[in-house]
């Protein structure tokens, strides 16, 4: 099947059916289907376009429904250091449910992609008040950090080692330099 069935079979489903079968959602009940229905909306992306920035205000979280996201983090230099790619089935942002309510990570859209999206606001004051839905989404959702934040452990050990394998292969050339020079000078000093 072509993606841009696919894509229109997804965009004429009601609401609700996309929120009840996206696989992060599995064996919700119908009362919590119904809440997260409630503050959700359907978004598109563009490919390259960005989806959430790391460090500005986490307004809500995202469930991919087709396409593929870069998560990626940015460096004190301007850089951005890939982290993990998510795909269909995937989550995006647990930042808008914890304190001080701030992105991350930055998403972008690798390809076209549809997600889901659901309003923090609202979807908090539902958690306060139906504490079997708060748990549900906790539980879901610390298992998403554990594996993002142990991409971006993996990332930056991968970072850390290529830098001090380069920096240990520099202090061996300027060491070999080094000796040269010392007995070249003695050779002709």
């Amino acid at each position: 099947m072509n993606s841009q069935l696919i894509n229109h079979e997804i965009q004429i489903e009601p609401l609700a059916t996309r929120v009840a079968l996206h696989p992060f959602l599995a064996g919700m009940n119908h009362r919590q289907l119904a809440l997260l229905t409630d503050c959700a909306v359907a978004r598109r992306f563009n490919a390259n376009q960005i989806i959430l920035r790391e460090g500005e205000f986490a307004n809500g979280f995202y469930l991919v429904e087709t396409g593929k996201v870069a998560l990626e983090s940015q460096t004190g230099f301007g850089e951005s250091i890939p982290i993990q790619i998510a795909d269909a089935g995937d989550l995006l942002g647990w930042s808008w449910m914890f304190p001080p309510y701030v992105w991350q990570f930055t998403a972008r859209a690798i390809e076209p992609t549809m997600a889901l999206f659901f309003y923090a606001t609202i979807l908090r004051e539902y958690c306060e008040k139906d504490h079997s839905l708060g748990y549900e989404l906790l539980k879901r959702i610390s298992a998403v950090m554990v594996t993002r934040l142990q991409a971006a452990h993996d990332q930056m050990l991968s970072i850390y080692s290529s830098r001090v394998s380069g920096e240990s292969a520099l202090k061996s050339r300027l060491t070999h330099f080094s000796s040269w020079d010392n007995r070249d000078y003695r050779r002709h000093g």
